[in-house]
């Protein structure tokens, strides 16, 4: 599984969503054309139900960017510490932790 990491050249730090992070900086400047459409929406007086809509499109579109990242760490960084007996509680601790906050709405 080590060749899905990549590894920060200053921190050392290894992200398993290396193979993806391309995408995911795609997307997330997707969602940043989206919010400045809505921006414009409202400077516009455009009708309330309209960028309601829009706002609902950029939240799928983050919860696009999230799940992802959710389950590379899971996969990942959550895997590898269970398997090698290094802080897999204390992994699986912060992943509820940030389940809980994802899920919060």
């Amino acid at each position: 599984m080590d060749n899905l990491y990549t590894t920060h050249p200053e921190t050392g730090h290894s992200h398993s969503y290396g193979p993806m992070k391309n995408d995911l900086i795609l997307r997330l400047k997707r969602i940043e054309g989206q919010v400045r459409g809505i921006e414009r929406m409202l400077e516009e007086d455009r009708y309330c139900v309209d960028i309601l809509v829009q706002i609902s499109a950029i939240k799928s579109a983050l919860h696009q960017v999230a799940l992802p990242l959710l389950e590379s760490h899971t996969r990942g960084c959550v895997a590898d510490a269970i398997s090698s007996h290094q802080g897999g509680e204390q992994k699986i601790d912060e992943l509820m932790d940030v389940i809980r906050k994802f899920t919060k709405g």
